[in-house]
Parts: structure tokens; C-alpha cells; sequence
């Protein structure tokens, strides 16, 4: 979900030297590209419009061809939505583990605020409104059948140890 700690994730991905490919980016060029702001309504209206207009897998599409391009045999990609989207990635990719991370609505919701990225929500009301449009396309789900599940409600190094682990443990399964 929203403010969770994908990018947490990312960047200890990074830190190992893995490339990362963010879902969130398809997301981010195509309302620029539609000349619109990246504010959490329109990112959220092209999330569902693309899906609309090329199908639930829509994203996950876009991004084969930039983890393909990374030229590594390990990619973390960051941002994974739905179950389509999980099938879409197995459907190309031989191995392709699922980790989530969970943290409470109300840690997220204080760490978003904090955060004050452009699409990241001013308000409660609009922090509900994500994450109720996040569980539309079935968010939810993909948490649910997460071949690893990180709980991130402590100390950010606690957490950071905690996905070293899930890491390696993935890396030295491939």
C-alpha cells in the first residue's frame, strides 16, 4: 500500500548493486504525458484509465521491456498492483518472486504527509480515497499471496535488516 516502504525496499535493492524498476514511473510519464500534474487524482484517474484502455495488466506491460533492458538477472520491480499484473510478470519471467510490505494505515498515512511528494495525499480524506482506489485493481490480493511478507512498523534500520534478509534469501533460491 501507499507509504508501506516499496521504496525502502528499492533502495537496500540498490545498495546490493540491483536495478529497480518502479511501476509508479509508467504511472508518473503518462500524466505528463497527457499534459496533466502529478497530483494523487490524476495519478490515480490514468492508473484506472490505463487499465481501462489496455487492460488490467496495462503497467505491467510497459515495464517488461525496461526490466529486460536492465541487463540483470535480478530485477526488483517496485509497485506491483494486482494479480493480473503478478501473472503478467510470471508469464515473461521464469522466477518471479512477490515480497510485500505492510505497515498500518496510520504509519502510512504519517509517513506520506511527511514525505510531501507531489502525488502524495494533503489530507485523511484523500489517504483513504488512495488506498480505497489502490484496493480497487486488487492490491489487496497481491499482499495476500506475497511469497514474503516484511512487516515495516519499527525503526527504519530494523526494518532495512529485516528486508537484507528477505533479499538474500530470494537472491541465493535464483
Amino acid at each position: 500500500m501507499p507509504g508501506a516502504g516499496k521504496s525502502l525496499v528499492s533502495k537496500v535493492a540498490e545498495r546490493m548493486g540491483y536495478p529497480v524498476v518502479m511501476m509508479g514511473d509508467i504511472i508518473r510519464e503518462e500524466t505528463k504525458k497527457r499534459g496533466l500534474l502529478s497530483t494523487p487524482e490524476n495519478m490515480g484517474a490514468i492508473m484506472l484509465k490505463l487499465r481501462a484502455e489496455e487492460g488490467s495488466a496495462a503497467v505491467a506491460r510497459r515495464c517488461i521491456s525496461k526490466i529486460e533492458g536492465a541487463k540483470s538477472k535480478i530485477v526488483l520491480v517496485d509497485g506491483l498492483r494486482s494479480l493480473d499484473e503478478l501473472e503478467e510478470f510470471r508469464r515473461h519471467f521464469e522466477r518471479f518472486v512477490l515480497i510485500a510490505i505492510y505497515a498500518s494505515s496510520e504509519t502510512r498515512f504519517r509517513r506520506l504527509f511527511r514525505r510531501g511528494r507531489s502525488d502524495d495525499p494533503q489530507g485523511w480524506a484523500t489517504f483513504h480515497e488512495r488506498d480505497m482506489r489502490e484496493l480497487s485493481v486488487g492490491l489487496g490480493n497481491t499482499i495476500v499471496l506475497a511469497d514474503h511478507l516484511i512487516m515495516n512498523e519499527g525503526a527504519r534500520t530494523e526494518t532495512e535488516k529485516k528486508i537484507l534478509s528477505v533479499l538474500k534469501r530470494v537472491i541465493e533460491n535464483e
